[in-house]
């Protein structure tokens, strides 16, 4: 057994580290659940804890579990840093852990198959047992119920997570639920460090959302052809598969999507983070591959592809974190914890859609390294996401026993369109892609829309596309202010004077046209009211939501835009 590891001189906490840790350390809990967003420490906090319950002697053994096999090489090489000695190759066909190590990092799916095997290690030494994306112990009852049985012995157990909810009901195992008023039970935080006190404390970097609409075109089974505007209201089946026709690989959505990303991406290497990385999350392997082949096209540069079925994936996604290679291209392999701080720009190029997924995917970007760093998220413009998008901040649960919504898409469309790498599941099957084009439809940033509907490749979208990549989330704010009036003011400008003769303005033909004017006039008055009382713009948003009711602007319908529109004239 290698010596007793220490804390060692000069390991810094950050503030929420410092205090979760007296937290800890005052309650002496066998359970406890740290939530805090993607980027902010979780590995430093938990290797903290782990260093003083081997220096008081109340642990001789750490045993971290993770989703995947890459974050066990990463869990190794960051306790090696403090001093702690992980096995990350250890087997449950291992009679003994190696006498070498301060413990070993395993993975959920090797607990769940043998759990026996870990008990026995867990009994025979006294052991704290980190339960790093604790969520992803209720993702199968093998899992749950293995997880359970191997480390009900230890002394302490310690959960992670960015993500605390699920789109299931099935119990985490260690985590403590409370009923609440409305008889449903809700997980329970021991300390919590959501994303909004991350950003202001600059800890994690803002994040903007560009999403882009654009005219779809496909073929139903029975041969009908059908066309609809991406993001306006219709069925779910429909939203399901306007969607995947945007994101078919040989359309001109995904070309001109990816070409935009690209040029957000040249203009942040040139404005001050000259090693920013691109990741493109796909939905499946051939999609990935051929969003790959575009962006060499594109960029005259091989783009990096990662499956996770690949022998060298996690060699391949450290080599890319490591270099100055622009883009990646992954199919859920880089949706969780894994740590390449230099990603700035993201595209959303998977029809996963659950508050989980989009969250984890969202979280492989706000990683801050420096004061004012940027990242920029290309997302399309479906009314689920972009409520996710907006309600970024918004601090989830585990809820047990909630009832069932009927917004976004249908539970039968989300669970085959986020089942593991299939590139011909039943929705593709069901309709053919025949044409898509792009067009940015709007910025979504602290909850609030910014700008105003434009046609791909106008100076209005290189605009957005040229933000400096070098600002704090005030400055961001400002500046899409800013932008959206001067948009606003040149609109005015350009409009020829009225004269007796002249017929009226035309008027919206249609009810998405209409949404679209409402919310532009509606963004103009947040704009104003920001400028007279200085709140941010998502503050008014929200309280404009909590007066009125009902979704974010970017899904609101037009009798809730007009209501708003209406109240905030009083306010």
């Amino acid at each position: 057994m290698p010596p007793r590891p220490v804390v060692q001189q000069g390991q810094t906490l950050r503030v929420w580290q410092r205090k979760a840790l007296m937290e800890y350390l005052r309650g002496k809990r066998e359970d406890f659940l740290a939530v805090a967003t993607p980027g902010a420490g979780k590995t430093t906090f938990a290797l903290r804890v782990a260093l003083e319950l081997f220096a008081d002697g109340t642990i001789d053994n750490l045993t971290v579990v993770t989703p995947t096999e890459h974050l066990k090489t990463q869990w190794a090489e960051a306790a090696a840093r403090v001093g702690v000695d992980l096995d990350a190759g250890f087997r449950n066909s291992d009679v003994h852990a190696s006498s070498d190590f301060h413990g070993t990092v395993v993975t959920y799916a090797q607990v769940g198959i043998a759990p026996a095997v870990h008990k026995r290690r867990t009994i025979t030494r006294k052991t704290l047992v980190v339960l790093d994306e604790i969520h992803h112990a209720g993702d199968s009852r093998s899992w749950g119920d293995g997880v359970r049985a191997a480390f009900e012995p230890a002394v302490r157990r310690l959960m992670l997570t960015g993500t605390p909810f699920r789109s299931d009901e099935n119990p985490i195992p260690f985590v403590q639920y409370e009923r609440g008023m409305d008889g449903l039970q809700r997980s329970r935080a021991d300390t919590v460090y959501g994303y909004a006190d991350a950003l202001q404390d600059g800890v994690v970097r803002p994040v903007i959302f560009l999403a882009y609409s654009g005219e779809t075109r496909w073929r139903t089974s029975a041969g009908d052809e059908l066309a609809a505007r991406l993001g306006e209201p219709m069925t779910q089946d429909l939203i399901a598969q306007a969607w995947r026709t945007a994101l078919d690989p040989t359309g001109e959505w995904m070309q001109q999507v990816l070409r935009a990303a690209d040029a957000r991406l040249q203009n942040l290497r040139a404005g001050g983070i000259p090693d920013a990385g691109g990741l493109v999350i796909a939905s499946d392997q051939q999609s990935a591959r051929s969003y790959a082949k575009v962006l060499g096209e594109i960029t005259g540069e091989k783009a990096v592809v990662v499956l996770s079925d690949d022998v060298g994936a996690s060699g391949r996604i450290a080599a890319f974190a490591a270099s100055r290679e622009r883009w990646m291209v992954a199919v859920r392999m880089v949706s969780e914890g894994v740590d390449i701080p230099r990603l700035a720009v993201g595209v959303y190029a998977t029809s996963a859609s659950t508050p989980l997924f989009f969250a984890q995917a969202i979280g492989r970007f706000v990683r801050a390294r420096r004061q004012g760093e940027t990242a920029t998220v290309f997302v399309p413009s479906v009314p689920h996401l972009l409520e996710l998008a907006s309600e970024m901040e918004a601090q989830r649960n585990h809820v047990l026993g909630e009832p069932k919504t009927k917004d976004g898409l249908d539970d039968d469309l989300i669970e085959r369109a986020q089942r593991a790498e299939d590139a011909s599941g039943e929705l593709e099957k069901r309709f053919e892609a025949l044409s898509a084009t792009a067009e940015l439809d709007q910025i979504i940033f602290d909850g609030a829309t910014f700008g105003l509907p434009a046609q791909a490749g106008t100076p209005e979208e290189e605009e957005y596309l040229g933000l400096p990549g070098l600002l704090t989330p005030d400055q961001v704010s400002a500046l899409l202010s800013k932008r959206q009036a001067e948009q606003l003011a040149a609109q005015q400008r350009s409009a020829p004077a009225a004269t007796v003769a002249e017929p009226a303005p035309a008027q919206p033909r249609t009810a998405g046209e209409r949404r679209i004017v409402l919310r532009r006039q509606l963004n103009t008055l947040v704009a104003a009211h920001h400028h007279r009382t200085g709140l941010p713009h998502g503050k008014i948003h929200a309280e404009l939501r909590r007066l009125c009711g009902g979704p974010p602007s970017a899904q609101a319908t037009i009798e809730q835009l007009e209501e708003r529109i209406a109240t905030i004239q009083t306010l």
